[in-house]
């Protein structure tokens, strides 16, 4: 009697714990004291401000620098996208990071820290007169910003690329690390549309400010917010849920392709119970017949095992279980459908830059009250609200009653994403033609004039592109969350935001392309857009 008491002792003590998480302290994490609602808030909020400060400045960057730095329309372009692309694709180095060595919280305070140092610069930038060239009205006699302005400029940018790349790589699995059952992907969708509300401020309250009132001083909100934010998640430090490391996955999977590199020539077995196997049955994976190139590093040969003082360890490098096998397996089969989503991206990168330069040459002003460009994606944020609200409240529903699904599926949203975005820059096109029609009708611009057509006939291209990516992002995000090995998490969330940085890669290229192809001809097609910009 007294063995079962102790037993229902231990069995009770250990629910009261997480099997995988530690407190602050590096114990066991108390389910009653640790995780929940209100550490997550705390951590959403610092992604929030996150968004605030990266999108305030990135949705308005284009005019800053056509306007004040006098750089030609694809060059401001281009460095806006170049700017998100490495904010992106820096999140794999930030995973990295977090799985291999500081783990995330400690991931998110330096790169919040980071990013903060980096606005902050920005701020700076924007300020001081000799790190911008003289301000002029005459598309003639505007001198470029030099070498040292754009070097310090360029400090200032990729520092809150860096501290980007690291915070977002950490921070929404670091939320979903507070709950112990959860719908992974049900909670990062949400942390996306409260993001869509940071969003919404940036676009409106920041670009407003940054227009009409003072660049510096909007960039300075961002960095004191983002401060703001590093002392609200610091508070939180004994609630929070500390998963423990266990390794990157990407080293885990050049380990499986070294091991099948090494061991090509060997014969793959009949008999498949003949390859190596050792993960505890709750975790295995089945053996599938697809890339069977890969079966072969669980092919046991000789030199596999390295003898120790204790007995043999298995060499990762030379011998990996099917299991392991099977995670690279599954993160192969993610490629396709990873590769056909970049393009929207590079069409999402035309409504930050190319729509907001087309938003400055037209008629903004409402009565007395005239439109920052920038404010035009306000639109855009809109209709992923809108568009998420949607889809929970009234499409999810009817779809349930309808087919007995939970709505439509990963793969229905990014194909419907797709579709939206497509209408959406047929739109802008259409739009685009007609503006450079009035453009050659009216002739050279004077005093800064805007162009006689309304700001609001770009609306639809916002409204279709925005909702396109409120299906495309929640569609992305169960795809890869829900199809990858649970080893993987965030490496198949790092390969999901790499999509983004490839799209904006993909736009300078472009953009690139077509400045070679058209020579000045595009540049002079902008003319007008820069004067405006001044304005």
């Amino acid at each position: 009697a007294k063995i079962l008491d102790k037993k229902a002792a231990r069995d009770g003590k250990a629910s009261l714990t997480v099997a995988d998480a530690v407190d602050y302290k590096g114990f066991p994490a108390d389910r009653s004291k640790t995780g929940g609602w209100v550490p997550a808030a705390l951590i959403l909020g610092i992604e929030i401000c996150e968004r605030l400060s990266t999108m305030g400045i990135a949705v308005n960057l284009v005019t800053y620098l056509g306007g004040t730095m006098h750089l030609p329309s694809s060059t401001s372009a281009n460095v806006v996208t170049d700017f998100l692309g490495t904010s992106f694709l820096l999140c794999l180095l930030g995973g990295f990071l977090a799985d291999t060595f500081l783990g995330r919280f400690k991931t998110i305070v330096i790169f919040a820290s980071i990013q903060a140092l980096g606005t902050c610069t920005l701020a700076l930038s924007t300020k001081l007169p000799h790190l911008r060239p003289p301000t002029c009205h005459s598309k003639n006699n505007c001198k470029e910003a030099n070498g040292f302005q754009m070097g310090f400029l360029y400090l200032a940018l990729y520092l809150i690329a860096l501290g980007t790349g690291g915070l977002k790589s950490s921070v929404s699995g670091f939320g979903t690390d507070q709950f112990d059952e959860k719908n992974e992907a049900e909670k990062t969708q949400m942390a996306y549309f409260f993001n869509s509300l940071g969003g919404l401020l940036a676009v409106t309250v920041l670009v407003y400010i940054q227009d009409e009132v003072s660049r510096s001083l909007a960039y300075g909100i961002c960095t004191i917010s983002m401060f703001i934010a590093i002392v609200v998640i610091l508070s939180g430090i004994k609630r929070y849920r500390y998963k423990k490391r266990e390794g990157s996955p990407i080293v885990s999977i050049f380990q499986v392709v070294v091991a099948a590199i090494k061991k090509r020539n060997l014969n793959l077995p009949y008999d498949i119970g003949m390859l190596h196997e050792n993960t505890p049955d709750g975790s295995r994976i089945h053996h599938t017949n697809q890339f069977q190139c890969l079966d072969k590093a669980a092919i046991v040969a000789e030199g596999d095992f390295v003898k120790t003082a204790s007995g043999s360890t298995m060499n990762p490098w030379n011998l990996c279980t099917v299991t392991r096998v099977e995670e690279v397996k599954m993160m192969a089969r993610l490629l396709p459908v990873w590769a056909t989503t970049i393009l929207f991206w590079t069409a999402y990168a035309q409504m930050i830059t190319f729509s907001v330069v087309q938003a400055s040459t037209m008629e903004r002003t409402v009565g007395g009250f005239k439109i920052p460009a920038g404010s035009l994606t306000v639109f855009f944020v809109l209709a992923i609200l809108l568009t998420c609200a949607v889809y929970d409240c009234l499409i999810i529903p009817f779809w349930k009653k309808w087919k007995g699904t939970p709505g439509f599926t990963d793969l229905q949203r990014m194909a419907l994403g797709l579709i939206l975005s497509t209408l959406g820059m047929a739109a802008a096109a259409v739009i685009e033609m007609k503006r450079l029609s009035v453009a050659k009708s009216v002739g050279e611009p004077t005093n800064g004039n805007p162009l006689p057509l309304s700001v609001f006939m770009l609306i639809p291209q916002f409204l279709l592109v925005g909702a396109g990516e409120a299906f495309i992002y929640t569609g992305q995000l169960d795809f890869f969350i829900t199809r990858s090995p649970k080893s993987m998490k965030t490496m198949s969330t790092g390969l999901f935001l790499t999509t983004l940085a490839l799209g904006f890669f993909m736009s300078s290229f472009l953009v690139s392309v077509v400045k070679k192809v058209t020579g000045t001809a595009m540049e002079k097609g902008g003319s007008r857009m820069i004067l405006t910009m001044e304005d």
